[in-house]
């Protein structure tokens, strides 16, 4: 217990409440209907506006359940200590918050699917693999470029769960990218501005205006081209375990709208 609550706060939260969401619907204490994506939710009277982040929180049973679990905490404590691009409180927050909105509108808008979570974990993999270009990564049994390791996890997923699988998980990619893309290499090689900046109020919530906040107090940074650490290094991710709900692309609306 002592090194979760020693462990960044936005990653371990997402684990602890992936955890408890992915057991409560597992053992049949609480249906999925109640946390998968549905649109048309949004607008009834309460808004069921809980299904914005419920739907990135569930895992399958079995294996997908642990590895899930595992990657999430692997890559998201990962980029929330070392990477430099969340220099600031609360910027990896805004991460996240950034990536499940693109997501939805792509994975859940445009495919129409009801789970997002292999999309966020990929997103982790993704902007992981682009801060440390140049290293090695493990991938299954096999090491490759860490650059590579997106895209190969992305094939497993295609040869495993099939296409919805994929193209969902693939929506991860490009949300991932689009904030790279938005924050780093726009304003570095255009010129340009950094059109994700975290809110004041968001920096304040993560301690900002507290003068004993240390950034990163967790952990030393790493900057890109430095060796992995052993354990970030392990590859092949969530989205392909059988029988899981994560990433599974286009599907029939559970329960009753």
């Amino acid at each position: 217990m002592d090194r979760f609550w020693s462990a960044p706060p936005v990653s371990r939260t997402i684990v602890a409440v992936m955890g408890i969401e992915s057991l409560l619907v597992i053992g049949g204490i609480m249906p999925i209907y109640w946390v998968h994506f549905e649109p048309s939710l949004m607008w009834k009277l309460p808004p069921h506006v809980w299904r914005l982040a419920s739907s990135f929180l569930l895992t399958g049973g079995g294996l997908s359940f642990i590895f899930d679990l595992y990657f999430t905490w692997i890559y998201g404590t990962g980029l929330e200590l070392n990477s430099p691009r969340f220099s600031q409180p609360g910027d990896f927050f805004v991460y996240v918050v950034f990536n499940m909105l693109v997501i939805l509108a792509t994975a859940g808008f445009l495919l129409k699917a009801y789970i997002f979570t292999s999309a966020l974990i990929m997103a982790f993999i993704y902007t992981f693999s682009q801060d440390n270009r140049g290293t090695k990564a493990h991938f299954v049994i096999f090491q490759i470029p860490v650059e590579l390791l997106p895209w190969a996890t992305l094939a497993l997923t295609l040869v495993l769960a099939g296409p919805g699988s994929a193209a969902v998980q693939g929506m991860g990619i490009i949300s991932a990218h689009l904030y790279d893309f938005l924050t780093r290499l726009y304003p570095t090689f255009q010129g340009g501005s950094n059109w994700v900046q975290t809110p004041m109020f968001v920096k304040r919530a993560f301690g900002a205006d507290r003068t004993s906040f240390a950034h990163k107090k967790y952990g030393t940074s790493v900057r890109p081209g430095q060796p992995i650490p052993q354990q970030q290094s392990r590859g092949w991710t969530s989205g392909f375990s059988g029988g899981g709900w994560s990433g599974r692309g286009q599907g029939h609306r559970l329960g009753n709208g």
